[in-house]
């Protein structure tokens, strides 16, 4: 590739997301290219996280998505997401009652376009409980529902692929998603499986 690629998978809580991403992120690098993972920072939020996040805290989120990404961007031929700027944007505006108080809309519709592939992990799996994040079915539905109004807003279907969250297991198929980011592999390589890659960041 010229150029490195990035995908992000996406979506609510409790939806396979990070199995996705190492899954993935594997899958490329046994395809011969170089990869790196960028963690949910979420999880290193100072100021709160879940039901009771404040806007402040959700802007937070939002500005470590980006600062992570700008940190990665070119040290692999692959960035794979744990999350990207329009889910935490979603998580965002459930926290300000739908407004913007901080102007961040142009920000955000303006950082989807680095994204070369979305990957929507739909809720089709129960809640389970990992010591972080809430395991409150209404709050995982809320959060999906302003998905469902946003990504079409801020996501062409050309960049955007949904798969059913049961659908994430260790047997799971990643070839077409692969040649649909980064293109076909021409028949006669070889290629030589390369690490994943998790270069320290500010989360570390």
């Amino acid at each position: 590739m010229n150029k490195s690629s990035k995908i992000a998978f996406i979506g609510s809580h409790s939806v396979r997301k990070t199995n996705a991403v190492h899954s993935f992120a594997g899958a490329v690098g046994r395809s011969g290219r170089s990869v790196e993972v960028g963690r949910e920072v979420i999880r290193f939020n100072p100021l709160g996280l879940n039901e009771g996040a404040t806007p402040e805290a959700q802007l937070w989120v939002l500005m470590a998505q980006i600062q992570q990404e700008l940190e990665l961007r070119n040290r692999a031929d692959v960035l794979v997401t744990d999350r990207a700027v329009i889910d935490n944007f979603a998580y965002f505006l459930r926290a300000t009652g739908g407004v913007d108080p901080f102007d961040v809309k142009p920000l955000v519709r303006k950082w989807c376009s680095t994204y070369n592939l979305f990957v929507r992990l739909l809720p089709d799996t129960p809640l389970r409980s990992d010591g972080v994040r809430s395991t409150n079915r209404r709050f995982r539905d809320e959060i999906e529902g302003i998905l469902d109004a946003i990504v079409p807003l801020y996501i062409g279907p050309d960049r955007l692929a949904t798969i059913p969250a049961s659908e994430i297991t260790e047997t799971f198929d990643w070839a077409g998603l692969l040649e649909r980011l980064v293109g076909p592999s021409e028949p006669e390589q070889s290629p030589a499986a390369q690490p994943v890659t998790l270069i320290p960041t500010l989360f570390d």
